[in-house]
Parts: C-alpha cells; structure tokens; sequence
C-alpha cells in the first residue's frame, strides 16, 4: 500500500485529455483523496501535445510530484515527452492502435490496451478516454461504481444512453486491464482516504466565487491565458446573484467600464494576463488619480508580447508594482493557494474601498488553472466593508452657491468620504487632471503637492491585510531562507522538507502582501538566516530585486529562477539549495 501515486494522462489536444484527467479526478475526490493537478496544453485549438498530471495522496499535498506512477498515453508523443518521469518499473498504459513503443533507456511496464478499438465496439471512438479511465481504476484498485456519479452529472443532459455507454466503457477498460494484468497491481494500492468530501477546485473558479461572495456584480473583461475561467464562471452564476458580465471589445474597455461601475457604487472586477495589463494600465492610473475603487486580476503567464501564452511564469512582478505612469496609491496582493485565492479575493474588493485605489490580485497560471484539494470554505470569515462610502440618504450639509461636495476633502488617513452619483448635496466634479478637493482641475503647486501628500498618505502606514506573509520558521538560526510567492509554496515546503532531512536548517517566508512591501515583517527572518533563496519563475529576478530594495542584505540573497515555462518541481529546489550548500553558489 502506498501513501500516495501520481497519474498522467497525454495526447493531442482537443482528444479529450482534460476531460479524462477531470473525470479520473473527480471520482478521487469524491472517494476523499488529496489532490494536485497541473495542465500542459498548447497555445493551439487543436493539435500539439497536451496532458494532465494528477498527484493522489491521502495526506494535504500542494505541490506536482518529481516522478510519475502511470503515464496513459494516447500517442508515441506521449510516451517519447513523458516516459522519462516514470520511477523504475512505472506503469505505461497505451492505445494499441498507435504500436506503442517503450524509449530506449526507460524502465517502465507497457500495458498496450485497445482504447479506440473498445469505444468503437460502445459506440463511439472518442470514448476512448473512458476505456483510459476504467483502466486506469483497475490498475489503482478502484471501484468502477466510483465514476457513476461523475459520469451521470456530466452527461445526462445528453440523455441516459449516452450515460450507458460511457460507464460501458469505463467498465470494459477495467475488465480487459484486469484480465491483461491479472487484477490490480500491489505497488498501486493506496491506502484507504479519510472518505471525507471536499472542494476540488482552480484558483480562477476561487477568485470567481470569493467575487461573487465579496458582493461583485459587475465583471468586465476580454478573454485571454489563463485568466478566462474567471470570466467564464461569473457568466454562470453571477445573474444569479443579480450581476452581470461583460465582454468588451479590449482591455482597455473592460477596466474603463471597472472604474465607471464602481464610481457609480456596484462592486466591479476584471481579469486577465500580462499582455492585457500592460493595456490597462494607463486607466489603473485613472483608477489612482480618481479615487475609484477597482480590483484587478493578473494571472502571470510567459511574457514578454505573446511569448508563451500557456505556460507558467512570474515575471509581472515589477511592472504590476511600477508600470502605472505617475505615482499612485497601489495595493498588490499574491494568494499562494485556491484556498487563499478564495479569501483574498474578498479582501480585495474590502481594500479597494477601504483606501479608495486600484487592487490587484497577482496569481501565476499554476495557480490560475492547477486544481487542487480545498477544504470546505467557512463562509463566517466573510465581511464586506465599504469604507467611506456614504449612503445615498445620507444628510449632507446643503451646498452653499457655486461650491460642490468636498469628495477629495483633506483628512488624516488620506481617504476622503465618498459618495455616489444622485447623493443629494454631493455634486462634485470628477477627471483624470490634477484636482483640488471638490474636484475642480487645479495647477496650483500647492494644492498639487498636498493632493499627491494626501493619496499617498492613504498606505503610508501600511494596509490592513490578513497575514502579508505566511512564515514557516522552525530555526532560530537557519543556514537557509527560502523565499517566495503564489504557486510556488508547496514545492518550496517539500524541497525544505528534504533539506531538513540532510540536517540543513531550512526557513520559509511566502510574500503574500507585494505592495506595500512588508518590509519590517520580512526583515527579521533574513537578519536571522545565512543565506537567503528567492525561488521565482522568471529570469531577472524580480522578487529579489524587491527584497534588496525594501529589505537590503543584498549580500545575502540569492536568485533561484525558472523560466522554461514549466513550474519547479520540488527536486530542483532541493538540488540547488544542496548546490549552494556544499559549494557556495547555484
């Protein structure tokens, strides 16, 4: 019995290999498995290699696995990419109609199973991937029974023969893999879950529903990797709450129409990557000059231009703080998890109008798109502030002849009452020019310096924003600080795990609040450590960068980057750091 396996499954895409990974999924989590998955897909429709990696365990796990248990190809492709990754004597479950050939060098099992050739005789070929699945099962143990659920709510609105089939050829995968293999395989065996039902989601459908419980009602966008799901499911579910979607002709017209909905009081939101936030960011300066609440999500993917539209990277870091011409108030936050993509979205839409400033959430695709295992969400933790936002009843005090409402009326905190349009005794003028308190466009120097004093004044003594970093630091002393942010948390615990192991003294800092930089919480775990590691998925260091601006230690600190497009594995973390311990560098 094992603790836990890690499953791919390959193809072309558009051959159905998400939807085989989703339903194999699916019924893990419902049988009460821990999981992991992370997409490889190409930036094309249909066509080039894709696959699905699946890590099961029975204990929280956050991180894809270094090896591979069973790989489910579909093609030689598949099998030539991935074979390297099976562990000695890993499983290869393969279709037979492509004569399926073990790569020289690789020791692994090959189990040639007629995957299209069963789904023809169901019915249907592209039911190939249900054979896949079923023998996938039998190889695991798993009881067929364990789909039906998965198989019915995804299909029975094409009507129940069409349900028939699909368990039929779940069912005849896993007869001819028993038969093939002479039932399932001992080493495959997992160890009994918990049996308890938790969520099973991508951090873009976390950010979704944290919006729509945050109270968003408006969500403007222009579809773009990786950030769609996010708009794809507030299509879904947000008219059922009352709100709506749009899909503007660009980015520059989503965030235009973010800043009109939430200077008119609705909650607004927009989504997208890289590309689409360099767009926006002339109206994110709007958004500062203004005062207008508005949050925006970055999903990091390859950069620059189009570059690698489908893969993992971290390299927005500097613009998301520093693109925005002029200087603004500007809050950046990174959640690290579905979980915390989920609750920070919330906070985010409370920060927005808290301080009256554009809010981004900075996620990466790993996080975006990987799913994982989340527990059951506590709906209790949920709280909506709204700031200065005064009612529309409010009882303002009558405007005397030609004067208008102080909307950016000078106050200690910097954050001025705000009201919204057709509050009566609130008239006041809006642009994008520098202005005095009503509003009215001033030049005058010093009005200008004790505007720009007053906006900046807002975070001038930080935010209030649960947990900026999250610390997991056993050692008073370590010899190591690993530092990092978003997706990259849990395979920088499992590398710190190992080091621990081979007696290094190993503590981990996750920035979780990126501006205002945390600096006086960072600060005391890098005096404490030897040398400090920021693991980031870009080249240039970005994330190190920060740390020597607002940290210093220069000396100290060392860049640990990827940026090959795919996401660390946690052996790479663990063989530079052991690099670095043993000859003083990476």
């Amino acid at each position: 019995m094992v603790k836990q396996l890690s499953w791919k499954v390959g193809g072309q895409q558009g051959e159905g290999i998400d939807s085989t990974g989703e339903i194999f999924a699916t019924a893990l989590n419902r049988l009460g498995y821990y999981l992991y998955g992370y997409r490889h897909f190409s930036s094309r429709i249909k066509g080039g290699h894709s696959n699905t990696k699946i890590r099961i365990s029975i204990r929280p796990i956050r991180a894809i696995s270094d090896e591979l248990d069973i790989l489910v190809a579909f093609d030689q492709e598949t099998i030539d990419l991935n074979a390297y990754e099976l562990h000695e004597g890993g499983v290869i479950l393969a279709d037979a109609k492509f004569n399926p050939q073990i790569p020289e060098g690789v020791n692994a099992r090959l189990f040639t199973v007629p995957f299209t050739k069963i789904a023809e005789e169901v019915g249907l070929a592209q039911m190939k991937n249900m054979v896949a699945v079923g023998a996938s099962s039998a190889l695991l143990g798993l009881p067929v029974n364990a789909f039906k659920s998965v198989i019915e709510e995804r299909f029975s609105r094409k009507g129940q023969t069409v349900v028939d089939k699909n368990m039929d050829a779940i069912e005849r995968g896993a007869r001819f893999i028993i038969e093939q293999a002479g039932g399932p395989l001992p080493e495959l065996q997992l160890e009994k879950s918990d049996g308890k039902r938790r969520l099973y989601m991508i951090g873009n459908d976390a950010i979704a529903l944290g919006a729509i419980a945050a109270g968003c009602r408006i969500m403007a966008a222009y579809p773009i990797t990786p950030s769609s799901e996010i708009m794809e499911y507030l299509i879904k579910k947000l008219p059922e709450f009352g709100g709506t979607v749009v899909q503007t002709e660009d980015e520059i017209a989503a965030i235009s129409m973010v800043i009109g909905a939430n200077y008119g009081g609705v909650r607004a939101m927009t989504a997208s990557a890289g590309p689409g936030l360099s767009l926006m960011t002339e109206a994110i300066g709007l958004a500062g000059m203004t005062e207008t609440p508005a949050v925006i999500v970055n999903t990091q993917r390859g950069g620059p231009s189009t570059g690698l539209p489908t893969k993992q990277e971290q390299s927005d870091i500097l613009a998301m703080l520093y693109s925005t011409h002029g200087e603004i108030p500007k809050i950046v936050i990174a959640p690290s998890t579905a979980e915390e993509c989920f609750y920070d979205t919330i906070q985010a839409f409370n920060l927005a109008e808290k301080y009256q400033c554009p809010v981004i959430i900075l996620a990466d695709l790993a996080l975006a798109l990987g799913k994982q295992t989340v527990e059951p969400l506590d709906y209790n933790r949920i709280q909506i502030d709204r700031g200065q936002l005064l009612p529309l009843d409010a009882e303002l005090p009558a405007l005397e002849d030609s004067q208008l409402f102080k909307r950016y009326q000078f106050t200690e905190s910097g954050v001025s009452p705000r009201v919204l349009p057709g509050t009566k005794h609130g008239l006041h003028h809006v642009t994008g020019v520098e202005h005095d308190e009503t509003g009215r466009p001033s030049e005058n120097p010093v009005n200008r310096k004790k505007m720009m004093e007053k906006r900046l004044k807002k975070l001038a003594n930080g935010i209030d924003f649960e947990n900026p970093i999250i610390a997991d630091a056993p050692h008073e002393e370590p010899d190591l600080l690993l530092v990092g942010l978003c997706s990259t948390r849990g395979t920088i615990h499992e590398a710190m795990e190992r080091l621990e192991e081979d007696g290094i003294k190993v503590n981990h800092v996750h920035i979780r609040q990126v501006l205002p930089f945390p600096s006086d919480i960072v600060r005391p775990y890098m005096e404490r450590a030897k040398k400090v590691v920021v693991v980031e998925n870009n080249a240039t260091g970005q994330l190190a960068s920060l740390l020597k601006l607002y940290v210093g230690m220069a000396e100290k600190i060392v860049h640990l980057g990827k940026y090959d497009g795919n996401p660390f594995l946690p052996s790479e973390i663990y063989n530079q750091c052991k690099e670095l311990m043993v000859h003083g560098h990476i």
